[in-house]
Parts: C-alpha cells; sequence; structure tokens
C-alpha cells in the first residue's frame, strides 16, 4: 500500500499526535488567557488610580464618573468595561488595595510561591504586590465578589488564597464568602496537637471546620442520622465542597469486622493531602463523652484492617448538632486517636401536616391591616 493511501485518522500513531496537539493548543489558550486577565487587571488599577487621584485633586464630583463612562464607550465601543458601574468597582479596586503593603504575601499551604508567577514590570508601571499576584491568578469577577463582600484584610486574603490554592469558580467563592468560611476554618476543637506530629497536626487542624454548613440540605422533621447521611450521599459534590480539598469518598456505612462482631462506619474518606482515611460519624443530638470512645474504637480498627505502612494515623471527625466546648476538650483530653469534634448546620422544613396549621403571608398582611389605625 502507497503511504498516500493510508487514512492517517485510522493510525493510532496519528490519535497520539493529534491529542499532543490538541493538549497544546488548550495549554496556550489558557496561558493567552491569564496573560490577557493580567493586562487587564494592571490596566484596571492604574485606571483606578488615575480616576481616584483625579477626584481627590479636582471638584468635579462623582458624576464625572458618568461623563467618563459615555466618552469612552463612545471612543472605543468594542470594548467592554466602561460601564458606571464598572468604573466605580476599578475606582473601589485601587482604593481599597492600595490600602495593602507589601509584607501580606499570599504563600500557598503546599508550598509554591505565588511570587515566582510574577512578571517583571518597568518601573513606571510598578503595582503592589498583592495587585501582580491576584493579576496573575484571578479574574475579574471573582475581585469584584471580594470588593462587595468582605472588608477586613486578612479575610481578604485568606479568600485570594483559598481561591487560588482550590481554583474555585466565582459561584464557589461568593457561596463560601456567605457561608463566612474565614471565621469557620480550623475552628474544629481537636486533640491533634497531642496525637498527630508537626506539620501533620497543623495540616489535619486546618483541613477541618467548625460549624460545617450543610444548607444545600433540606430535611423535614422528624429526622435521624440515617436520613441526614443519605442527602449528604446524595449531595456527594456540594458535601466534598464543604468538607474542602483534598477529601476522597470510600463509602457509607463501611462495614469492619473486628473479633466477630460487625461494625459499620457512617462515613468513610481518604484524605489526599494529609495522606490517610478520615472516618465521620454524624450525630444528630448534642455532643457526649461516650461519642469520643466509641469513634476511637473505629478509628483504631481502620488502622489496623485498612491502614498500609504508607498512610499516616486515622482521624476522626464527630459532627453534631451542639457542644459545650469544656466537656468537649475534656471528652478529647486522654484520647490517644486524632479526633476533632464540630457542629453542623442544616436547613429544616415543616411536615405537610403541620404546614396548614400556620397562617400564610396574605392572612397575616390582612391581619397586620385589621391593626392599622383609621384615619379621620
Amino acid at each position: 500500500m502507497k503511504p498516500t493511501d493510508i487514512q492517517p485518522n485510522a493510525t493510532p500513531e496519528y490519535t497520539h499526535w493529534l491529542q499532543e496537539i490538541k493538549a497544546k493548543i488548550k495549554q496556550a489558550q489558557v496561558r493567552a488567557a491569564l496573560a490577557a486577565s493580567r493586562e487587564l487587571i494592571l490596566f484596571y488599577w492604574d485606571l483606578g488610580k488615575s480616576i481616584s487621584k483625579t477626584l481627590q485633586e479636582n471638584t468635579w464630583g462623582n458624576k464625572v464618573i458618568d461623563q467618563l463612562s459615555k466618552d469612552l464607550a463612545s471612543e472605543f465601543p468594542a470594548i467592554k468595561g466602561f460601564s458606571r458601574r464598572n468604573l466605580y468597582y476599578v475606582k473601589k479596586f485601587y482604593e481599597f488595595f492600595s490600602s495593602f503593603s507589601d509584607s501580606e504575601v499570599i504563600v500557598p499551604r503546599d508550598g509554591a510561591q505565588l511570587e515566582n508567577d510574577i512578571e517583571p514590570q518597568p518601573k513606571e508601571q510598578m503595582a503592589p504586590l498583592i495587585i501582580n499576584l491576584i493579576g496573575s491568578h484571578l479574574p475579574w469577577s471573582h475581585i469584584k465578589i471580594i470588593l462587595d463582600k468582605v472588608k477586613d484584610h486578612r479575610e481578604t486574603l485568606f479568600y485570594i488564597h483559598e481561591t487560588i490554592e482550590n481554583g474555585w469558580s466565582r459561584d464557589t467563592l461568593a457561596l463560601q464568602i456567605k457561608s463566612n468560611l474565614y471565621s469557620r476554618q480550623g475552628m474544629a476543637i481537636t486533640n491533634f496537637k497531642t496525637t498527630l506530629p508537626e506539620p501533620q497536626s497543623d495540616l489535619a487542624q486546618q483541613s477541618m471546620k467548625d460549624p460545617y454548613c450543610f444548607d444545600f440540605l433540606t430535611l423535614t422533621t422528624p429526622y435521624n442520622e440515617r436520613d441526614i447521611e443519605n442527602q449528604l450521599i446524595s449531595h456527594i459534590t456540594k458535601f466534598l465542597l464543604e468538607l474542602g480539598k483534598g477529601f476522597a469518598f470510600v463509602g457509607r456505612q463501611y462495614h469492619l469486622e473486628v473479633g466477630e462482631s460487625d461494625y459499620y462506619l457512617d462515613l468513610l474518606f481518604y484524605h489526599i493531602k494529609l495522606k490517610c482515611y478520615v472516618v465521620v460519624e454524624l450525630k444528630n443530638t448534642k455532643f457526649i463523652p461516650e461519642y469520643a470512645g466509641k469513634l476511637n474504637f473505629y478509628l483504631s480498627a481502620v488502622d489496623s484492617l485498612l491502614k498500609s505502612e504508607a498512610d499516616n494515623p486515622t482521624i476522626g471527625i464527630l459532627l453534631c448538632r451542639d457542644k459545650n466546648k469544656i466537656e468537649t476538650e475534656f471528652a478529647l483530653r486522654d484520647i490517644n486517636k486524632p479526633m476533632g469534634v464540630s457542629e453542623f448546620t442544616l436547613t429544616e422544613t415543616l411536615p405537610e401536616n403541620l404546614k396548614g396549621s400556620l397562617p400564610t403571608i396574605e392572612e397575616i398582611e390582612s391581619d397586620l391591616q385589621g391593626l392599622e389605625p383609621e384615619s379621620e
């Protein structure tokens, strides 16, 4: 057969070569998009600086932004971003981030130095370190969400860091801010300091939250632990997002045989970054010390039956509806297996047979109108 008679797309060599070319094109597209995003952020920084300083030096007032928006949109109709609303964001962007010092540096927990991604700039275009960092990693839509919802420097740096490390979408970033992740991250009561070596103990602590927000669940009272467990598995993607980066689902009601008895773990995960199994036990009640003892037994069983030599010690997470801080700390004090206790919140709805006994919105409004004083 002549070489020209061969159909290239029918050969595995061609298919492999084509995939390589496609991968290179996609990588180039991503790099181009990131480069374009970075240039846009640096442009907005410079434009925001110009708007802010011009307004300070003149008595034109904020209406000048309206005029500027019309003039720029008229001159550059094909370029988006010159709306009145966006120009106010640009001004706010400069004024907010200009208050950050270069000593406030974002370093991911995995040790990667984001500073290495910063491209050198001409001196006349120098922007603060934080602008170069977020310009290389965050789209403008993410920055606008932070400008709208976060005021504190440390909290801002936290969400920037988490977005970069976890690759959050705009909607995920907004959800995490709404759930107040900054105040929940690493706040669980644990015994990691005494049961795990450093830096494993610090990493484990940061991997836990208190409380966990399961607002994506809607349960009708009354319900039990199994009902919660069923819905968590039905919404496994959202559940894993709330647990945090690194959790891989292994199984539910995971069977273990110890001696001649059968035991079932509510939920079993493997944490890729911590390199260990994680046992999650759900309790739809307030924490009591006995729960810690039972979880300690489960952790011993997993270490003996599932853990390999390459794995770190298994960690336990006990999720309860409520807990007393002092009581929980006492309960964990002499436990020799690493575990933490957190609360969880979810959305509850009324049973159907009770909904009809409550007044509707229309009935409440009608009653309120009846209470209004008659006009004379």
